[in-house]
């Protein structure tokens, strides 16, 4: 087989629409997972930071994670790199000679361009060697460079020089075996038809035939077994431009190699198929699984250079993109093409969504604190180990986001401990960071309705029910009352577009401790809410900061409530 395969990416990565928890947990545990010998952890996002995130990055002097937004794996992730493959004007004997070497059964045909230019089989090197034609014209026509017909007999050149190696002739071979008339004779009907410079004539020492295909004029004189001509004949030879080819080789073998001289571009099929770089495995496979090729290119969609090739047997078992979840269990909150990915580890302080599953045991971290950066931090401290102070920034920005710096009700005994460990490791004071943190970029007064509410909204199914649950924390609620309908409009946009059956957006004062609920969809289960109506679709909720722990717990009665 060919060699080279791609080692695909692992990445650490959090949920769709991330929050701040999401994009600094995935950050930290994927430094930590460096630390203990798993270089290859890629920290990554499937949705844009929030401006606070943004300026957590900045302030932690960290590059934002490359955004992935599907994880299957594709074309170029598994394809063999280091290819086996051939030249258009490339002789049948050396592309036959690398197929041999390595074991292989087709190569692609590449230009200097890396342009693919068909498919060699096999059997098409047969073909070669081998035309379908029994008998006749078809037998000894040739067509080769005389060059490259020096090069694979090994043969010295004298008389005429070659053309330049890449100048091909379509020539008649005449084995010089029969009697002297008989070679004679054919060489004169050959004059008299004006063919006589197309043919090559071939024999070992016959000296008469020599002179008879330089007095005829043939294209090229191949004289084998190792025997010389007469120096006298070389310069008649040259002064015909008659090309003389002295071959080690007997008769029988040299005629065989002529043909072995030939290129491979004459027995390329026109209809073959390329597969783009980006596309996923998953489809490939379908789409490949009824063709009779069995060799494929693959090609950067832009330039259509080959960058490796892929078989059908690749697709019995492909490799796939390693994750290691954070924040999230849920596979309707993850990234796309998390399906078809090997899930090696979670970590998450959210419920059990039952929708997960692996192949292999995994390692699966789930308890209940404020932060999935809070089980980050722990892991660095049970190993004595120390996250960088950008690290620990990030970590710290984590906890204070999900726990409203230790005032929800899903803050722990955990989370105080490693939020005080990661503000002297980062060097800020918690209470001045958090200040500044929550300062940053109201959403209701900068973004745009469908931003505010995409920016943390996560998606959930209750009782068969549909619902999604949106969460932005502001200093304040100034802005709320000139965007309200906008947004409730939104809302109900997005629940017709999704089929959700209730979404809602949490906008909580984290000076206040204190939320206003907007709803849409359908109003029977979203009356139920146990907080104080205000208007048509908006809610007070007194000391109402949590999503997991008090939202999502009312929400999902309000379901049970409505289907009673």
């Amino acid at each position: 087989m060919q060699s080279g395969t791609t080692k695909l990416p692992f990445y650490v990565i959090g949920h769709r629409n991330p929050d701040t928890d999401a994009i600094c947990s995935a950050i930290g545990h994927a430094a930590f997972l460096r630390l203990n010998g798993q270089e290859d952890a890629l920290a990554v996002r499937c949705g844009e930071p929030t401006q606070r995130t943004a300026w957590v990055l900045e302030q932690s002097g960290l590059e934002a994670p490359m955004f992935v937004d599907d994880v299957r794996a594709t074309a170029g992730m598994v394809c063999r790199r280091n290819v086996i493959q051939a030249d258009p004007d490339e002789t049948f004997l050396n592309a036959y000679q690398k197929m041999l070497s390595n074991g292989v059964r087709a190569v692609p045909v590449v230009d200097g361009e890396l342009q693919v230019k068909g498919i060699l089989r096999y059997l098409d090197l047969l073909e070669l060697l081998l035309p379908s034609e029994k008998n006749g014209i078809a037998v000894r026509n040739v067509r080769v460079a005389l060059k490259k017909m020096a090069l694979t007999l090994d043969a010295q050149t004298v008389g005429a020089d070659c053309p330049d190696q890449q100048d091909e002739e379509n020539l008649i071979v005449l084995v010089g075996a029969s009697s002297q008339s008989t070679v004679e004779a054919r060489l004169k009907k050959a004059r008299d038809e004006g063919t006589i410079q197309r043919f090559l004539v071939i024999c070992g020492d016959r000296p008469y035939v020599h002179n008879l295909a330089v007095e005829y004029g043939v294209r090229a004189l191949i004289v084998t077994g190792g025997y010389q001509i007469d120096p006298e004949l070389e310069k008649a030879a040259k002064e015909k431009n008659l090309c003389v080819l002295l071959a080690k080789q007997d008769t029988a073998s040299c005629a065989t190699l002529i043909r072995c001289s030939r290129t491979v571009k004459h027995v390329l099929r026109e209809s073959f198929i390329t597969v783009s770089s980006e596309e996923p495995v998953s489809l490939l496979k379908k789409r490949i699984s009824s063709l009779a090729q069995e060799l494929f290119p693959v090609v950067d969609p832009d330039t259509q250079k080959m960058i490796g090739v892929i078989s059908k047997s690749d697709m019995i078992d492909p490799p796939r993109v390693r994750l290691a979840l954070v924040d999230h269990n849920e596979f309707a909150q993850a990234v796309r093409g998390v399906e078809e990915a090997e899930i090696v580890e979670v970590i998450d302080h959210h419920r059990l969504a039952g929708d997960l599953v692996s192949r292999e045991p995994i390692r699966y971290l789930n308890e209940p604190v404020g932060s999935t950066s809070t089980l980050v931090a722990r892991k660095f401290s049970h190993r004595n180990l120390t996250p960088i102070p950008g690290v620990a920034l990030c970590l710290l920005a984590g906890i204070i986001s999900d726990t409203l710096n230790l005032t929800s009700p899903t803050t722990t005994s955990l989370d105080r401990e490693m939020l005080h460990w990661l503000a002297s490791v980062a060097g800020v004071d918690a209470g001045d960071f958090t200040k500044k943190f929550f300062q940053v970029g109201s959403l209701l007064a900068n973004a745009t309705a469908d931003e505010i509410i995409n920016s943390d909204r996560k998606g959930f199914t209750e009782d068969g029910l549909k619902i999604s649950i949106a969460q932005v924390e502001e200093l304040g609620m100034s802005c709320l009352e000139m965007r309200k309908q906008e947004l409730i409009a939104h809302l109900h946009q997005i629940a017709e577009q999704e089929e959700l059956d209730m979404i809602l957006l949490c906008i909580t004062d984290v000076s206040e401790h204190n939320s206003i609920i907007l709803c849409a969809g359908n109003e029977s289960i979203y009356r139920n809410l146990p907080y104080q109506p205000l208007s048509d679709g908006m809610f007070y909720a007194p000391g109402v900061v949590s999503r997991k722990k008090q939202i999502f717990p009312a929400s999902s009665e309000a379901v049970r409530q409505a289907k009673r």
